[in-house]
């Protein structure tokens, strides 16, 4: 299987070197890390943007650590078979707070960055329509990959061999209801 990344102006494919397998463990640590270092790095925000749906967990977890208010921005690119199709970014109609506004110093949070598109996209979607209360955005991600063209200001854990990543929850996308249902069943017993 190819990985596909996105160049600003073109397409370049990007065979990964191997997929990475992420345990639930694995994940919660990253978002530790990701939090410690924009932490480190002493920027004081006043609002998460999070990107749903990959970057949800990622907000939720930074929002209760900071005790900073969420605001989620739902977006979707990926589609096709397992859902590892790229195709064009789209955006929710509006974002959902609960503040009255856009704080001023704003993290945009996502699981990881791929291509870039989403990143990039979202920071323009996000000074459109709220560059009158916005000061500053700056961006965090779990995971960012090589051939990214975006650049984010924090990430947990470098890619240089852009793998394909299997995050632990990543199961539901192709499991039916009937699928969860049946798993559930306790073997009758004789």
């Amino acid at each position: 299987m190819a990985q596909s990344c996105f160049a600003a102006a073109h397409t370049v494919v990007i065979a990964p070197m191997s997929d990475l397998y992420v345990t639930l463990d694995e994940y919660h640590t990253l978002i530790e890390t990701l939090a410690l270092k924009v932490h480190e790095s002493g920027w004081e925000f006043n609002q998460i943007v999070c990107l749903a749906k990959g970057g949800l967990r990622v907000g939720d977890i930074l929002c209760r650590l900071y005790d900073t208010p969420l605001a989620i921005l739902s977006t979707a690119s990926y589609g096709g078979e397992n859902n590892q199709t790229r195709g064009t970014v789209t955006f929710s109609r509006d974002i959902s707070m609960t503040t009255a506004n856009l704080g001023s110093r704003v993290l945009l949070v996502d699981d990881l960055v791929d291509s870039g598109a989403t990143l990039e996209r979202s920071i323009k979607w996000l000074e459109h329509k709220f560059g009158f209360y916005i000061d500053e955005i700056r961006t965090a991600v779990i995971w960012q990959k090589e051939c990214s063209s975006a650049k984010p200001d924090y990430y947990a854990q470098y890619l240089a061999d852009n793998p394909w990543i299997h995050q632990p929850f990543e199961k539901y996308e192709q499991m039916s209801l009937a699928d969860l249902a049946q798993s559930r069943q306790v073997p009758e017993t004789v």
